[in-house]
């Protein structure tokens, strides 16, 4: 049973991270990030910092592997935020 709870965990933490792409994409590429939320893109970038931290201390590789995925991706997103706008 914990394998297959595993596998239902490595397959949210693919969904949810491979949600981001889209939206890290048309910003990387168009350099507009005018309607993307500064405020919303912060406090969800601390956010997943948390719970890196969290997926790290109770040694989850689940919530390691999306949260460290979700991280890079909101970073990049709230950076281009700064950048452009």
């Amino acid at each position: 049973m914990p394998e297959t709870l595993d596998l239902l965990g490595y397959l949210a933490a693919f969904l949810a991270a491979v949600a981001f792409v889209p939206q890290a994409v048309k910003t990387i590429r168009s350099r507009d990030a005018t309607a993307i939320s500064f405020w919303m893109y912060l406090i969800f970038t601390v956010g997943e910092a948390f719970w890196l931290a969290y997926g790290i201390a109770i040694q989850s590789w689940p919530v390691i592997l999306l949260n460290a995925i979700v991280l890079a991706l909101a970073a990049i997103i709230l950076t281009f935020k700064v950048r452009y706008g």
